[in-house]
Order: C-alpha cells, then structure tokens, then sequence
C-alpha cells in the first residue's frame, strides 16, 4: 500500500477534476481483489445538483449494476476519510480495505469501518489536504452543506 498505487492516483486525479468543476473535491476509486478498477468517480453534489453523490457513492455508480460478488474483497481508494454514508455503502458491498488520502479535515466512520472487519489505511496525503483546503477557504457554505452542517 502506498501513494503511488494506481487506485489511489485515481482518486486523486478524481478529486482534482472534481475541483476543478467546482464542485467538492473528493476523488474515489473502487479496485476488485483481482487489481482491475471496478469504478471511479468524485463527488457530483454541486454538478448534478444531487443530495448524494459523494466520492465513494460516484465511483459505485460509475460501476455499472454488478453482482455483489464483483465488490466482495474490494479496496476503496479515496482522497477524504467517508463519512456515514459511505461508510455503510463500503460495508454493504463487503469492501475489505479502505485507503484514505487524509483524515485532517474529516473524520468520518473510519472506527466503525474497523469494528465491521474493514481495514483502513490513512497516507496523510499532503495533496489532498491542500486540495480541500483551498476548497473549503473558497466554498465554505457547500462544503457545510457536503457534510450535514448548517
């Protein structure tokens, strides 16, 4: 596991599109137990004017419909510790390890991750740190709205 996998250069370029569409820059990347990149995507809030497109949640649907089975011993590369939601959509699709960016900013359910059996790996990313930064410095309303906070 390190910075220079595939799956999370993924997420990264994924967050750093996302940025640069204007929306929440957080970047997923969905890689099977086999090592084939099963889905990726970022968060789409802000774009498609959507209440749940978060990073995780986009790279899931950027999948396709697939078998439960195709999920099953996953890793979830993305740029931001997931929170509640998708959290529970890495639990349901049986996701074995998820590698965080950074969880500097957020903190989301990385400890209930770990308590379902989960690994979790956390790089502390400094690009990813940044790239929220600057988002969060520019958006601070959206990013609010990204994380349940009035």
């Amino acid at each position: 596991m390190s910075e220079t996998d595939p799956g999370f250069l993924a997420a990264v370029e994924e967050a750093k599109q996302g940025f640069a569409e204007g929306g929440v820059p957080i970047g997923a990347c969905l890689v099977a137990k086999d090592g084939t990149v099963i889905g990726r995507g970022h968060n789409m809030r802000v774009q498609k004017g959507s209440a749940t497109l978060h990073g995780e949640i986009s790279a899931l649907e950027n999948s396709g419909r697939l078998p439960a089975s195709a999920y099953e011993g996953s890793t979830m590369y993305t740029s931001l510790s997931p929170c509640d939601m998708c959290t529970g959509a890495c639990i349901l699709y049986k996701v074995k390890r998820v590698v965080i960016g950074e969880n500097k900013t957020f903190v989301g359910g990385e400890e209930y991750l770990k308590s379902r059996g989960v690994e979790v790996v956390v790089f502390d990313n400094e690009e990813c740190k940044e790239l929220m930064r600057k988002f969060i410095e520019q958006k601070p309303h959206v990013w609010n709205e990204d994380i349940g906070e009035p």
